[in-house]
């Protein structure tokens, strides 16, 4: 019975962590961190990508009321064309770890790179469709991220960011043809370079 306590409670201390955003040519890259509970489970999680933005928006609701801890990090655009998307991505992750609430004693991440932590992390392939707590973070990212660029389309209107969320759409590519850049734009990433 011990055993199983002590099993029950690392699980409880299992973070997953993905993050949203490192396609875009706008916007910041936006980690999740989340601490599901063993005992209480949330129905529907799955990688937000195959998601409609009502049920994701639904289920992060149900995630936050539901987490033993959940928290989001971020790298801004400065950062990202700094340092790479790559290790922009990784500082997000770091930062949603650290404003965990519980410091987790396993970080299971989406993906194939780990970001450098204080306890044992594990990249998982595919992840967010397969680890509830990862797939829990997919969404808290998502939706996070989604809301920030609904916000930055009333400060630069006519980029369209409320729609494709700063991704290489072909109205995005056409509104920087029409528009260039704007403050939020990645400067390291090629397509945003042809108009600077």
């Amino acid at each position: 019975m011990i055993q199983l306590d002590l099993i029950e409670r690392v699980m409880q201390l299992t973070a997953g962590v993905d993050e949203a955003g490192r396609g875009p040519l706008a916007g910041p890259v936006i980690a999740a961190a989340v601490i599901l509970p063993v005992e209480r489970g949330i129905a529907g999680l799955k990688d937000s990508k195959k998601l409609t933005a009502a049920a994701r928006e639904r289920l992060a609701v149900e995630i936050k009321a539901k987490a033993l801890s959940w928290g989001i990090g971020r790298a801004d655009i400065s950062e990202i064309d700094e340092i790479n998307i790559l290790q922009a991505s990784l500082l997000a992750m770091r930062r949603a770890v650290a404003a965990l609430a519980i410091a987790p004693q396993l970080v299971l991440v989406d993906g194939d790179h780990c970001p450098e932590l204080d306890c044992q992390v594990t990249a998982i392939v595919r992840g967010d469709q397969t680890v509830p707590a990862i797939s829990a973070a997919s969404i808290l990212a998502k939706v996070s991220r989604d809301l920030e660029m609904i916000a930055m389309d009333r400060l630069y209107p006519g980029y369209g960011f409320a729609q494709h969320k700063g991704y290489p759409t072909r109205q995005h590519l056409q509104a920087l043809a029409a528009h260039g850049i704007c403050a939020i734009h990645r400067r390291s990433f090629g397509p945003v370079q042809r108009y600077l």
